[in-house]
């Protein structure tokens, strides 16, 4: 996965109106832990359209993937 692909997944989960917008976040890097695990986390939310400040709710998904199971 490049970054601009991350980046649009990230963008349509945040957009989602189903799910809280940290939620979704959180539930990106959970998906998606293991293909965006060394890409800058923060590149990939200012390339969604988000701040940047998520990059930091990327990586806490990425690091609770290792321990949940998406329903």
């Amino acid at each position: 996965m490049t970054i601009d692909e991350a980046a649009a997944k990230l963008k349509a989960m945040y957009d989602d109106p189903v799910t809280y917008k940290a939620v979704s976040v959180h539930l990106f890097g959970i998906r998606h832990a293991h293909e965006i695990g060394g890409m800058p986390l923060q590149e990939i939310a200012v390339r969604a359209g988000i701040s940047k400040n998520y990059g930091t709710e990327i990586r806490k998904g990425i690091n609770l993937a290792q321990y949940v199971v998406e329903k």
